[in-house]
């Protein structure tokens, strides 16, 4: 982007404009809806990882089974729901089979508060982590009428005080299911029942040479068997191909599928993903399963097992040549002579249903709730750990009015204000902040394990063993565009954790030192996971970064709904910088702005103990209850009199607000050294800096009429 360089008379600070417009939020949705047009060819990464995306919990499997058969003729599904396929007549009758299914678990109550708890379906994953992995996180219900989000609960970031003794690791029995319901009643609304299956959502995942996700050694499994059917893979005789249901109750689907086919000779098994590669002949499987196995008389069994990474952890790895290796195997096993049949993609999950229309609540402003969500959306989605705010920046810029764009002014730091009204006099001066709290490079090892260090008050178990995203723009200039090139890869997690919280992190992305210097990475460029907006509930929001992306998108709408001529008294709107871990923004706008300013509004969240894991002893400000008036936190109060000015105007404005007590600092607090009273107009926030941060679209909305209501009201002696 070109930059035209400005000087505002006001002062002897650049202004930067763009010599172009580019999108309009408009239109940056309209592109997000669009028919894409010509897809590129996925590669062999894209089509395995497709696999690891498929819904099919333990005795769900049907979610995929059903995919699978629309999409590829020729494949069956016998009375156990196992996806079978056979090739060829008469014998020898080889049986080719993996295990589809993934560890799941069912909604095993409803609250009364419209929470739901889980437990785990059959024993799951071994790995010590795998419910702490859910922890804080989106999570997929797999109702009858399709798939709905919501987000488990966490303790919030800015309590941590209040959990500081909590030191054993999550359990299934420490799940809460939010999905953004306030009673049973409202649950029922969405759809969701009693023993609904429950999963991570989480894209197909690949990166470098991997893929990563749950199972992902016996998904990469599933993904050979399928391609072999789909070859028609076979020698002489019959080779039956089996997609197996329930192999975590010990291939219980598995020896159903034998009984249905009938007389067999061998059967080639492709299990989970282990350490170490394997192929070998076997015995024995179970002695269940053995029963089966001598009853329709297969006396051979061979047994592959793929190489993985951190078997039975969430974002198990395998690397491509894992894969190819398995797949090769199998196919010599089957046929030594014939080509290595070629990896199939498997169809794309079911869409959730949070953003259809008909499930907009209808006892408020509808139209204001989607307009507001709209422009959320294009922001909560961004990356931007503090230094790296480029590119929200760069939307909040060219989403402003015209007039204001003329008025903008871009800093050194990265911090953007507007100033409004008459260029004298003492200023009311309101900020939001930019950055989200994530985590910075401060190392990269040999292999390409890449160590990190924390940004902000992020909850590390919520980071742990996840899907990351590394921000290649590490510069915090005018020029970054809006969306930044990103690097895929995952965050490691302990393979033996002996208490809750992490030591450290790491990151890896596929490629060791050299490779990633050459791919442009370097120590002190940002990191997060992967994200996106989604509705829940009739009024509600979940996504990454509502801290404080909720205060950039209303002082933002707030701005576009003000006329500047309108105006007798001098306002200024701002966007910081590096608020997390430091107000630093903030500090360098209260140096040049400070001794000129009557007070100050930090439009930042309210954290509210509105959660099944706080104590309602302070903090408690409900959820579409209003927005709140932050009038004291660990860095200082809004003093009586400023109080009761707030809630006079607030009034006046027909705006129902609460008022608290809340854990953490605002941007404001820099401002108050100069003499300028420091006041929070916030919204109610959950789960505070971790991937499942909530807010309500009613008090969003709101909060967007009390900044108008606050920039027009005078500003008194």
């Amino acid at each position: 982007m070109s930059i035209v360089q400005h000087r505002n008379p006001r002062s002897n600070q650049l202004r930067s404009l763009p010599e172009t417009f580019l999108l309009t939020l408009a239109a940056l949705l309209l592109a997000s809806v669009m028919a894409p047009g010509v897809l590129a060819q996925p590669t062999d990464l894209a089509r395995l990882a497709s696999w690891l995306a498929l819904d099919a919990p333990t005795g769900h499997e049907q979610h995929a089974t059903k995919l699978l058969q629309e999409n590829f003729p020729g494949w069956q599904t016998d009375r156990y729901g196992n996806l079978v396929k056979s090739v060829g007549s008469g014998t020898p009758h080889r049986v080719v089979a993996c295990a589809l299914d993934s560890y799941g678990y069912a909604v095993s109550q409803i609250t009364a508060q419209g929470y739901l708890r889980l437990h785990r379906i059959g024993a799951g994953s071994s790995h010590p982590l795998w419910d702490q992995a859910h922890e804080g996180q989106h999570l997929r219900i797999l109702t009858r009428n399709g798939p709905v989000l919501g987000v488990s609960a966490v303790a919030n970031g800015h309590f941590a005080a209040q959990h500081r003794n909590e030191t054993a690791l999550v359990t299934a029995d420490d799940l809460w299911l939010d999905v953004g319901a306030s009673s049973a009643e409202e649950v029922q609304e969405l759809g969701i029942s009693l023993l609904d299956p429950v999963i991570r959502q989480l894209p197909a995942w690949y990166y470098g040479d991997e893929v990563a996700g749950p199972r992902a050694g016996a998904r990469t499994g599933c993904a050979a068997v399928f391609a072999a059917g789909q070859a028609g893979l076979n020698e002489q005789g019959r080779t039956s191909y089996v997609l197996s249901t329930q192999q975590v109750f010990g291939w219980t689907g598995l020896a159903a599928a034998l009984r249905f086919l009938g007389a067999a000779d061998s059967l080639v098994l492709l299990g989970p993903g282990q350490v170490e590669a394997g192929l070998e002949v076997v015995e024995s499987i179970n002695s269940r399963f053995d029963a089966v196995l001598k009853s329709v008389g297969i006396e051979t069994i061979v047994r592959l097992t793929p190489q993985v990474e951190n078997p039975d952890a969430l974002m198990e790895r395998i690397s491509r040549e894992s894969a190819q290796q398995l797949l090769e195997s199998m196919a010599r096993t089957i046929n030594p002579f014939a080509p290595v049949p070629a990896w199939q993609s498997a169809p794309a999950p079911a869409v959730p249903l949070n953003d259809e229309p008909s499930r907009w609540g209808r006892r408020f402003d509808v139209n204001t709730m989607m307009e507001t969500a709209v422009v959320l959306d294009q922001f909560a989605e961004l990356s931007a750990v503090p230094g790296h705010e480029g590119p929200v920046r760069y939307l909040v810029y060219n989403a402003l009015p015209e007039w204001a764009r003329r008025e903008a002014m871009v800093d050194d730091l990265g911090n953007l204000w507007v100033e409004i009204g008459p260029e004298q006099g003492e200023a009311t001066v309101f900020v939001a902040h930019m950055d989200e709290v994530g985590w910075e490079i401060n190392g990269i090892e040999a292999d390409g394990t890449v160590n990190l260090t924390r940004l902000g008050g992020a909850v590390a178990t919520a980071w742990e063993g996840q899907p990351a995203l590394l921000q290649l723009d590490a510069e915090s200039d005018v020029n970054s565009d809006p969306e930044p090139a990103q690097l895929r890869g995952v965050f490691l997690n302990r393979d033996e954790p002996q208490q809750k919280q992490p030591a450290g992190l790491q990151a890896w992305f596929g490629m060791n030192a050299a490779q990633l210097e050459q791919a442009g990475v370097r120590v002190g460029m940002g990191i997060t996971g992967y994200k996106r907006g989604y509705r829940m509930g009739p009024y509600r929001y979940a996504s990454r970064s509502m801290d404080d992306r909720v205060g950039t998108t209303a002082l933002l709408l707030a701005i576009q709904n003000l006329d500047p001529s309108e105006l007798d008294h001098r306002v200024i709107f701002a966007w910081s910088v590096r608020e997390e871990g430091g107000l630093r923004g903030a500090g360098e706008l209260a140096g040049k702005l400070g001794t000129e300013t009557r007070r100050v509004y930090s439009i930042d969240t309210f954290v509210t103990s509105d959660t099944p894991l706080e104590s309602p002893h302070f903090a408690f400000a409900p959820l579409g209850s209003g927005p709140v008036l932050r009038s004291v936190e660990n860095s200082g109060l809004a003093t009586p009199y400023e109080l009761a000015r707030n809630r006079t105007i607030a009034e006046e404005a027909g705006i129902e607000v609460q008022i608290g007590l809340t854990q953490g600092s605002t941007d404001g607090t820099q401002f108050t050294f100069f003499g300028a009273p420091n006041a929070g107009l916030s919204w109610p926030g959950r789960y505070s800096h971790s991937p499942a941060e909530i807010a309500d679209l009613r008090d969003i909305t709101q909060l967007i009429r009390l900044i108008e209501a606050f920039a027009k009201a005078p500003p008194g002696p």
